[in-house]
């Protein structure tokens, strides 16, 4: 048997006024006369985003919901050129402490995924040091939130720059000077058009990182279709994780836009999955990458919990 947990991305459909991503560009911060005032709005869009985080942990906690993917945008402008001097953290401490606390109390798995322009197979210093930045500042809100750092970003391999080998090669020398502290919370993911399953095990098995196994990609993008000729593999590279395997599940939005996600989860799809791998681990964790967010949860359960073979735990997590 195997424990099926279902989670999604960041917003709620649900929730009214509640997003973690509300920004400000630095043309608008620019503006404003006052550097202060504009660094003191800063910080109250950050805080809020943060309040609506919580706000988004209650949401899941009453509806059942054990796992959830944080916004990357919680503080805008954090890592920006201009505002090197501006130590962000220290006005976010009472509110990630406030996340904390309700964590403790209501345990649930969180993590990130970085946006696309974190590179760790960059040949640009500049681009891979603005990366180790970005992930520095994802580390500091973990520590923020009292959540143990380890494997809670999934990144992309990188860029192909027109030699995916040398690409690959890169990501492993460019591993080496990269700090353990961020090295630890990293997990790789194969992507739709470059790095396939194969690519990516490559490198967790050479470096030790966990790897996301996303199947809509890999349909995307294969080079070998039977993808649990290497689950296997794919187990194995979380064999030394405190945290149980996870994976994205998504559905192609349509058969000529296959790489696009659709706005619900394909449940015959998902359940093709789950029926080759059940009974392989005690406990998968399947990250929901679908634009209705948590309506594309609620939905995708409620087509499970009627599947020949599933048995319903709770609102969002299945036995099979």
């Amino acid at each position: 048997m195997t424990i099926i947990r279902l989670g999604y991305v960041a917003m709620s459909v649900q929730l009214q006024n509640c997003s973690p991503s509300q920004t400000m560009t630095y043309r608008q911060f620019s503006q404003i006369k006052d550097r202060e005032a504009a660094i003191n709005k800063l910080e109250r869009i950050a805080i809020s985003n943060l309040h609506n985080c919580l706000r988004l942990l209650k949401h899941n906690e009453a509806n059942d919901i054990h796992f959830f993917r944080l916004s990357s945008r919680l503080i805008p402008l954090a890592n920006h050129e201009e505002l090197a001097d501006w130590k962000y953290m220290r006005p976010l401490k009472e509110a990630l402490h406030e996340i904390e606390d309700y964590l403790n109390n209501h345990p649930m798995r969180v993590d990130f995924h970085p946006d696309h322009f974190v590179l760790l197979n960059t040949k640009k210093i500049d681009t891979l040091n603005m990366s180790i930045k970005t992930l520095a500042m994802h580390e500091a809100l973990l520590k923020g939130m009292g959540i143990d750092t380890e494997h809670r970003c999934v990144l992309h391999v990188g860029g192909a720059y027109e030699d995916k080998e040398k690409a690959l090669e890169q990501f492993i020398h460019n591993w080496g000077v990269i700090p353990q502290k961020i090295q630890r919370m990293v997990m790789l993911e194969n992507d739709d058009t470059t790095f396939s399953l194969q690519d990516t095990l490559y490198l967790c098995e050479k470096l030790g990182i966990p790897l996301v196994f996303d199947y809509h990609h890999h349909l995307a993008n294969f080079e070998n279709e039977n993808w649990l000729d290497d689950w296997e593999r794919i187990v194995s590279t979380w064999s030394y994780s405190k945290l149980p395997v996870k994976m994205h599940i998504s559905s192609p939005k349509s058969e000529k836009d296959f790489r696009a996600h659709a706005d619900f989860i394909d449940s015959e799809m998902f359940l093709t999955f789950l029926n080759g791998i059940k009974g392989t681990v005690p406990e998968i964790h399947c990250m929901i990458e679908a634009k209705q967010k948590d309506e594309a949860l609620f939905k995708l359960a409620e087509e499970l919990k009627n599947a020949e073979g599933v048995e319903r735990i709770d609102n969002s997590s299945f036995q099979i």
